[in-house]
């Protein structure tokens, strides 16, 4: 492992326990307050589906959970040993369009940059969330075990995040409803007609999940999912696919078996990063993979009507 640099990620990267162990890449927690108690949502003396699943099922029972970012002093704290030792960083964060975090990671880095001007200090944004930023973290980590610089990583980062393309499907509204996403109307019509909203990372600048399309029934929405992979998929059996689910696992391990038989070899299997976790709810499944470039597909669409965004920024 090349040891000139270090990668970081905030928590949202959804990277499984296997992953973090396997790359060295250092993981920056996001926090939830569960009925006024904080906890971290990424600990790494505790295994992820643990806490995952836990939450999840608080969920379900109607615990008020909040979600915060992970603020500039946390990035610099949890930075500053890999620099004082003498090494470069690069950070990759969620998107923007979905949380402040990474203007708080551009805030630690120009502190960072004052005190060790000699350090490369990368801060990208993945135009991304949970495994879609998670699977750039893993391929700047291939990448850097090649001996690549953390200045190449940076640079391969921002030309390749919005060709990571992700497909969530939500099971239920009310999530979207109680975290203000979605009016209440709104939710009562679609529960009442068995409506899936189905949801994409965007080519916008900064990025966002955007509703694109809205099936009835649960059937229709997976089936969606596996129609948005055949149509943007890139050589699917060349690579790694990621799957990532609100404590729905039977129903991921079926969409994987389905995955399979379109060219999939690679199938990553995870519970749903916690951070935008509560604002989709029990039952969401996501699809991520390496596909046509978001950029292109937007500007083609320039013209359409936008898919409406259904997260505000943390």
């Amino acid at each position: 492992m090349n040891n000139t640099f270090d990668i970081y990620v905030d928590s949202a990267a959804n990277l499984t326990d296997e992953m973090v162990a396997s790359t060295g890449i250092k993981v920056i927690s996001f926090t939830y307050s569960v009925n006024g108690q904080i906890k971290k949502c990424y600990d790494s003396s505790i295994p992820f589906k643990k806490i995952a699943k836990e939450y999840y099922e608080q969920l379900r029972q109607g615990a008020d959970i909040k979600t915060s970012l992970v603020c500039e002093a946390d990035f610099t704290e949890a930075m500053t040993p890999s620099l004082e030792s003498g090494r470069d960083v690069l950070l990759i964060t969620i998107t923007q369009g979905l949380s402040g975090t990474y203007a708080q990671a551009l805030k630690a880095q120009a502190a960072l940059k004052e005190k060790y001007p000699d350090r490369g200090i990368y801060v990208i944004d993945s135009c991304n969330a949970s495994l879609g930023e998670g699977m750039l973290a893993l391929g700047v980590a291939h990448l850097r075990d090649m001996g690549e610089s953390a200045e190449v990583c940076a640079k391969w980062a921002e030309d390749n995040r919005y060709k990571i393309n992700s497909y969530v499907t939500v099971n239920d509204l009310k999530y979207l409803r109680k975290s203000g996403r979605v009016s209440t109307i709104v939710a009562v019509a679609g529960t009442i007609l068995n409506i899936k909203p189905m949801l994409k990372a965007d080519g916008g600048s900064p990025a966002t999940l955007a509703v694109y399309a809205k099936e009835r029934g649960r059937k229709k929405s997976i089936d969606a999912l596996l129609k948005a992979f055949t149509e943007n998929v890139i050589n699917p059996e060349a690579q790694t696919i990621a799957i990532t689910h609100c404590d729905c696992e039977d129903e991921a391990n079926e969409l994987a078996e389905r995955l399979k038989a379109l060219g999939a070899k690679d199938i990553v299997i995870e519970y749903y990063d916690l951070c935008t976790g509560s604002h989709v709810g029990p039952g969401t499944i996501a699809l991520f993979f390496t596909g046509k470039d978001r950029l292109a597909h937007a500007k083609t669409a320039a013209t359409q009507p936008k898919g409406r965004t259904i997260f505000q920024r943390n």
